[in-house]
Formats: structure tokens, sequence, C-alpha cells
């Protein structure tokens, strides 16, 4: 890696001794299913299926045939909406080899969700799920199909799979591999829906070579061979799941190891004692309920050595317990976003513990880094901080059919625009210090809500915290922490302010706190702290209201 440190600019690339996969994911597939034919590629604990890479390369076959018979032809968008099961990985491989688009629908939406995600992107089938957790998915369908002129058939995992795949027999292999032979690596293939917690959801449209890169440096980085095997707890719909899950495997000829449906501390656990798993996902949160789980340590994890935390920065203390009670020793840090397919920085095999907990890592093989004044755009000193801005082969080809929304983020010199804040050190490692617009402003200072958070971990009585900015008349903005206390400790307000002073500075001592037991989360466990601004807002004011009178 070049870490260009001959100048003091907060810039890098990415220098690489290994090129870039210039194949579509079919063609990738193929080659790693002629090396390790006889590997297991893809096991579903949960369904009790099991599928050497030979196995899932004629599944993948079926499906793929089965899309042509219903008439999905290149550049047609499929959607998916369900939760992780093996079908999810077959539906996305299937589209791939046809060149059809595939199209992730968060398994947590709701009628009106859908309707606008179908619609904006003119989706003309759809596999689905009848069912998850709550949610009657034939019921919500039923509800807005009407609202979606191109939508024309739904195919039910739970009742019409199975005659779905074999209707594509009258399919030959040879009009497969005709039709692959006519694909280009920059066509776009998939389309994933951001959480829309600014606005309407905008879909994120990458290519084949986007994903199948990102998903290669990333094993790269986590040495991955064929020996590894890889469980997969968060969800397909999202790149996580999907690239740094799946397509990592494949192109590396590891097993794909899904545990169950949906998050499960205990699933998770169990997978991993009886795969034997390797390598093991999760964002922080995921980390800190295994751990905290009342029977963690009947658990045996031995088999790991490697993983990748991502999402949101990981507090010292349980970094401390991931390499050594989870024995992932060689766990990995990510940054990015979906609009970098998604891995822009990662931590290497070996790197100090203070660099994993402190960073996210140095620039990935080809892409570059740039720390940019938000104000003027020049690019800020090393140690300055900044918008992180990325630019390679991983960004997004644009928001689909809408030019306008890709515009405010990747400027006419290909740079995306990621909106977080973050600065560069003199080795060229990245801290990421929350988003622009999270930094919270008290009476002028600028604070950063990770800092202080980072120090609150550090009470016995706390298992987890979350820090935003709530509107102050005085000082602009005051400080709130959300507190979910561990078991078995108690605290209160006053307690947890007397730890804090002469430990941190006095305006960082957050002057309300909040007692929790969860935070509100999107699917794959992001803490969405713009709700939590919303919910903590309302309740303040009240409390003046009610004060007042």
């Amino acid at each position: 890696m070049n870490t260009n440190q001959n100048r003091r600019d907060s810039y890098v690339s990415g220098a690489s001794a290994n090129p870039l996969l210039g194949q579509t994911i079919g063609e990738n597939l193929r080659a790693t299913v002629e090396q390790y034919p006889d590997n297991e590629a893809l096991v579903c604990t949960e369904q009790g299926y099991r599928a050497t890479y030979r196995s899932f390369w004629e599944q993948v076959t079926e499906v793929a045939k089965a899309f042509v018979a219903a008439g999905v032809k290149q550049g047609d968008r499929v959607g998916i909406w369900a939760p992780n099961r093996f079908e999810w990985v077959l539906v996305q491989y299937a589209t791939a080899r046809i060149g059809a688009i595939l199209v992730n629908i968060n398994p947590a939406y709701r009628a009106t969700e859908l309707a606008f995600v179908l619609q904006k992107a003119e989706v003309s089938l759809l596999i689905s799920a009848l069912h998850f957790k709550t949610s009657d998915y034939a019921s919500l369908i039923a509800q807005i199909w009407h609202q979606c002129p191109s939508l024309r058939e739904v195919i039910y995992l739970d009742k019409d799979w199975d005659s779905f795949c074999k209707s594509g027999s009258p399919i030959s292999d040879n009009e497969i591999d005709t039709i692959e032979e006519g694909l280009q690596f920059d066509d776009p293939i998939n389309i994933q829906y951001t959480s829309g917690t600014t606005g309407f959801p905008k879909g994120v449209t990458l290519s084949h070579h986007n994903i199948l890169n990102n998903g290669y440096f990333i094993g790269k980085r986590l040495k991955y061979t064929a020996a590894d095997r890889v469980c997969i707890p968060v969800p397909f719909y999202h790149c996580f799941g999907m690239v740094i899950g799946n397509l990592c495997c494949t192109s590396h000829g590891a097993t794909m190891i899904i545990p169950a449906a949906s998050f499960s501390p205990a699933s998770t656990l169990k997978t991993v004692q009886d795969e034997r798993c390797t390598s093991l996902y999760g964002v922080p949160t995921m980390f800190i309920t295994e751990l905290n789980l009342v029977d963690f340590d009947s658990y045996d994890l031995s088999s790991l050595r490697t993983g990748i935390m991502a999402g949101s920065p990981c507090p010292t203390e349980i970094m401390k317990q991931v390499k050594t009670k989870m024995h992932m020793n060689e766990v990995g840090v990510c940054y990015g976003m979906t609009e970098t397919s998604p891995v822009s920085t990662q931590t290497e095999v070996g790197v100090a513990l203070v660099k994993q907990v402190s960073t996210v890592g140095t620039v990935h093989d080809h892409l570059e880094i740039k720390i940019i004044d938000t104000q003027t755009g020049k690019i800020v000193k090393r140690g300055v901080k900044g918008e992180v801005c990325t630019r390679g082969y991983s960004v997004m080809l644009g928001y689909w059919n809408d030019p306008i929304a890709t515009e405010t983020v990747l400027d006419k010199n290909g740079w995306l625009h990621t909106g977080d804040e973050g600065s560069m050190d003199e080795e060229g490692f990245i801290s990421i210090t929350g988003r622009i617009k999270d930094v919270i402003i008290r009476g002028g200072e600028n604070i950063s809500p990770k800092e202080i958070e980072e120090f609150l971990y550090g009470l016995e009585e706390i298992e987890d915290v979350q820090v935003i900015g709530v509107p102050s008349e005085k000082y602009g903005e005051e400080i709130m922490a959300w507190v979910k206390l561990r078991n078995g400790h108690q605290a209160n307000e006053q307690q947890l302010r007397d730890k804090c002073i002469d430990q941190i500075a006095h305006y960082k001592i957050p002057k309300y706190w909040k007692f929790v037991d969860s935070f509100p989360t999107t699917i794959t466990g992001k803490i969405r702290k713009k709700e939590m601004r919303e919910i903590s807002t309302t309740e303040l004011f009240n409390i003046v209201n009610v004060d007042e009178r």
C-alpha cells in the first residue's frame, strides 16, 4: 500500500500486488467450482441444507434456467424479499449468471416501503418469503400489487420454489452459456436501497466489477483460503451479507454458513461450534450480545481465528474479549458504505489492538481515500478532521434512475463523498469520528460522540451506550447518553455523572441520561441515532412543559 509518507496531505492510494478481477460473478464462480468441486460451498443449519461447490453450481444453473423460462432477460429487475436462507444465495448467483439485476428488499419493509421499491426499480418478478417474524408478506404484496404495473409474477419460496426450479428444464445449458458470454463485468447487477433515514430510499446500483472485487480483496486481507468456513449471521439483503459474506467466500473457495433466518446470538454461537467455523461476522452490538449470553462459556469457539466487525466503532473492551474469549485474534475491522460496494478501508491481520479500536484500517487495494475540508473542498493535513471521500473500482454506478441524487454524492472527478467525518494519521490509518451531521456542537465546542462513548464503555456498570446531541436554547446542543446497564448492575444518572467528573472535560459530560434495554437499529444492527434524537427531543420538551406548568 502506498501511504504517501513523504506528503503531509490526507491522501492515500492502495497499491496492490494482486490485479483486479476482470470477470463477471458467474465466470468467477465457475472458476471456483472447477478448482474446488468437492468443497462445501453453502450450509444452512436451520433448513438442514448442504451443498458442495459442484452441487451449488448445478442448483444455480437450475434457478438461472427457471428465470429464463419465466421471461427474465438481461437488465430486467428481479426482486428478493426474504430473510437469510439458502434460496437467497442461489437467486443471487443465478441472476448474476443471466445478467438480471437483483433488487435487494429489506425484510423489515412494510407495504408503503415495498411499493416504493417495486415501483422505483420496476421489478418484474419478485421472489418472496410467505412471512417473516410478524409480517405476512403475501398479504402485504396483495395490498400493493395494483400499484406496481411492472410486477407480473411473484414466486413464494415456501410454496412455489420447487415447481419454479423445475420450470426451467426446457432451457439448455448452452442457452445459459450463450447468455453469460454476452455479459460484461461493468454491467449493473445489483440494486440495494439505502435505509431512507434522510428521505426516500435511494437505489444504489452496483456492477459485477464493483462487488466481486470488493469481496475478493476483503478475503485477501483476512487471508481466506478454501479451508475457511464463514459464519454469516448478518442479512443478505445488505452488502455485509451478500458481498462481505457470500462473494468473499466464493471468490476464495471458502464455505458460506447461514446460522439462522435472522440474527440469534445462541444460534450463531452453536453454529460456530457445530460447523467448526473459522470466521464470524457481525456489528459490535451482535458481538456484545453474544458475549453477554448467560451460557457463553459453554460454547466451544476454538475453531475461530478471524472475522469482520463493521457498522460502527468497536469499544476497546469488547475487542479484547472478541480476540481472547472468542479466539478471533485476527479479526478485521472494515469501513465503507453501500455506495462503495461496501468496503473502502480494512485493518490488516496482525495490526496493533489500538489500531483496531481507534481506526478502521488502511485504504483497500486499488482504491483512493482523501479527507477534505467541507467548506473549501481541499485536502486537509494529516491528523485534521474532514469529510472522507473514496474513488476507485468500488464506487457505485449511481443511484437507480436518480441522476440528481447521484450528483449530490459523486463529483465530476469520480470521488464519492461519504458524509462521514474522519482523519488520517501519519501511517495512513483512517479514524471515523462520526457523521458530519452527528458532531455535537455545544456552545461552539465540536464534540465527538465516539470519544464520550469510549469513556463510558469503560465503566463496569455499562454494557452498551450511545451518545447523541439534543437541542438546547442556551448552548445550541446538549449531550445525552442512552445507557444499557450490564446484568446485575445498577446505577442512576448522578452516579454515572460523578464517575465522569475529572475523567473527561466538563463540557463533555452528558447532561441527560436515558436508561434503556435496547437501541433503535436498522435490520443490520446499525444504531439509528436520528430516531434516538427525535425520541429524546420529544421526551425532553414534554418534561420542560410539565416543569413550566
